[in-house]
């Protein structure tokens, strides 16, 4: 069994697989840049090391410096969380040849599965289902709008080396293709260093549903049922629930089916995700695979009764799952918000600064993932999220009646956060009665915002956005701007958000 875990990460999820190695008795490594050298997840580790300087490319995302710290300390394994190294190729394959145990699938699937492209062919090839269009990258505007003009309007441009929404572009016609076309190519060489840029075909009012699974590396897959994921706003996912209202009885044993499939053809094991979109025929397509721990696990866990990260662990040091398919129910619903330091006034410009004051919620079926306590620093250098708040009930109603009021109890002060948008969510009839579509916050919340936003493209946010960030280094001015923003603002007061 392994005896110590360094965990290249930070935040909630820091914090969260610190919490499964004291379950194992395993000793948790941390590491902090000096940004967070306060934070909460350096103080609960059993041990905690400084990784660099604040910015991530000179700390958590240090490949060598993080390699060479785990053998100085006789870190058997290395947990990468998601995000930051998570799903970096060229890492696990170094953490491979290292020695050490990286406690996640294997280099080889991680790459296979992490070029949209050739994950497409592979998908095809296996009878797993794909969204018609290309299996190979565009090579020019002509060859593009050749395809698009086959599979029909409308389609998406997609980034062929990443996900999360980043060179992603809705084209619908011809005359809209050349600009789009250069925008996602620039925006996928900014993001993940690579241009490619494949088509598809737009799936109208789809569904976004993804199933959890977990293998062995003794060729054993189980799956632990779907989660609906279709609250998203710039293609980033808000709420999530398990399991999906959507999904009848004979789609899921479809929609697991497949996924069990689409994990065998790239010979993956541990824990891994799923996506596909799913149209209102209750079709679905392969959207992506996410080769490590999601954010939104927890849900799962929750309906399921089974520690996924505990799970992770297990497989990394070589244990079979002791898990049967045919002994893994759903049990009740669950729901999971992201609690983001960000300011929706500024269409959700991060917002940084110091914790002061931090009530958590709790009661029945309620749990809370966190990275952040009372004087927590919230940096301008990392994802603002600040944790995560599930709701489990017997049923949807009751899980979303405890997830209200939940919301209602949690206080955060020193930043704003997006709590006000999930409590105008859970009240709206389309996501109470389960219509709501991938479209649901960009047609119903977006017009909401105010005005000067509303015309800003992601490309704009971002560059706003990095603005807002350099302006807000001095503590005196975030808590500054933090107040005037709490006395001043009343667009959500005006739409009974209170």
């Amino acid at each position: 069994m392994i005896k110590k875990i360094l965990i290249a990460n930070r935040g909630e999820i820091a914090h969260r697989i610190i919490k499964a190695c004291r379950e194992l008795d395993i000793i948790s490594a941390a590491i902090y840049s000096e940004a967070d050298k306060l934070a909460l997840h350096v103080r609960r580790a059993d041990e905690a090391y400084l990784i660099g300087p604040s910015p991530a490319s000179e700390s958590y995302l240090n490949k060598e410096k993080i390699i060479k710290l785990a053998k100085e300390i006789g870190a058997d394994a290395i947990h990468p969380g998601y995000g930051f190294l998570s799903e970096n190729a060229e890492f696990i394959l170094m953490v491979e040849e290292s020695g050490i145990i990286f406690i996640g699938p294997s280099s080889k699937s991680v790459k296979l599965m992490g070029e949209k492209t050739s994950a497409r062919r592979l998908m095809k090839t296996n009878n797993v289902p794909i969204v018609p269009g290309t299996t190979a990258p565009i090579k020019s505007v002509d060859e593009g709008k050749k395809i698009a003009a086959e599979i029909g309007y409308p389609v998406m441009l997609k980034a062929a080396a990443g996900g999360g929404g980043k060179g992603m572009r809705k084209i619908s016609n011809d005359e809209e293709f050349e600009s789009a076309y250069n925008r996602a190519k620039n925006e996928s060489l900014k993001a993940f260093g690579n241009d490619d840029v494949y088509l598809e075909k737009f799936i109208e009012h789809p569904k976004h549903i993804e199933v959890q699974i977990l293998a062995d590396k003794f060729g054993n897959y189980l799956h632990l049922f779907e989660r609906e994921c279709s609250v998203q706003r710039r293609h980033q996912k808000v709420i999530e629930e398990a399991p999906s209202i959507a999904v009848d009885e004979l789609t899921r044993k479809k929609i697991t089916n497949a996924a069990i499939d689409a994990a065998k053809a790239c010979k993956y094991y541990n824990a891994g995700t799923i996506e596909f979109l799913m149209d209102s025929d209750k079709s679905f397509y392969f959207l992506e695979m996410n080769t490590r721990l999601q954010v939104e696990h927890p849900v799962t866990e929750m309906i399921t009764g089974i520690d996924i990260v505990k799970q992770q662990i297990k497989i990394a040091s070589g244990e079979k799952l002791t898990l049967r398919q045919e002994d893994i129910r759903i049990h009740g619903h669950a729901v999971e918000c992201r609690i983001y330091a960000e300011d929706v006034d500024n269409n959700f410009a991060p917002s940084t600064g110091k914790i002061v004051h931090h009530r958590l919620t709790s009661g029945p079926g309620i749990r809370i993932d966190r990275g952040i306590d009372v004087m927590s620093e919230v940096p301008i250098y990392y994802d603002p999220m600040l944790s995560k708040v599930i709701a489990w009930g017997t049923d949807r109603n009751e899980a979303i009646v405890r997830m209200q009021r939940a919301l209602g109890e949690y206080q955060i002060s020193g930043v704003i956060t997006n709590i006000p948008v999930f409590r105008w969510i859970l009240k709206q009839k389309v996501f109470l009665d389960g219509t709501f579509d991938i479209n649901f916050l960009d047609n119903d919340f977006m017009p909401l915002v105010p005005d000067k936003w509303k015309d800003t493209t992601s490309e704009e946010y971002e560059e706003v956005a990095a603005v807002l960030s350099a302006l807000l280094k001095s503590k005196e001015q975030e808590l500054s701007l933090s107040k005037n923003k709490i006395a001043t603002s009343n667009l959500w007061r005006d739409q009974n958000y209170e």
